[in-house]
């Protein structure tokens, strides 16, 4: 079971994977920050000094040791905001990857390097065909 186990991990395609997820988290927390710390403080200068953050419909004051009950639609709009432009940079990613695939494609192929053997077996080949 162990020696399944190790073959299992060691496929390249779960090691892509791992790789994909680390990678994709780290990238998910630069963007997001790259939203909250960069583009909602300019869009909030754009709409007037609104804090998304701060966007919320309470449901239920706060009272004594209770917190407040509120729909914070704000956050949710900073998350959708987080989510596009995740998916553009992907997008853009995967795009720049494809190209560069293609370019490598396209590339000629080496031309075989002639084996001077088989060259000379096909000579003989050829001239006892034609006696």
């Amino acid at each position: 079971m162990l020696k399944e186990f190790k073959a299992f991990v060691m496929r390249g395609n779960v090691v892509d994977l791992a790789v994909g997820v680390i990678i994709g988290g780290a990238f998910g927390k630069v963007i997001s920050s790259l939203v909250s710390d960069v583009f909602m403080p300019v869009i909030s200068v754009l709409t007037g000094g609104v804090s998304f953050s701060d966007l919320k419909i309470v449901l239920v004051e706060a009272s004594g040791e209770a917190s407040e009950v509120a729909v914070q639609y704000g956050l949710f709009i900073e998350n959708i905001i987080d989510f596009l432009i995740i998916a553009l940079s992907i997008f853009m990613l995967i795009k720049l990857l494809s190209t560069m695939k293609k370019k490598e494609a396209e590339k000629p192929a080496p031309a075989p390097v002639a084996d001077p053997v088989v060259e000379l077996l096909t000579e003989i080949r050829d001239h006892l065909k034609k006696d």
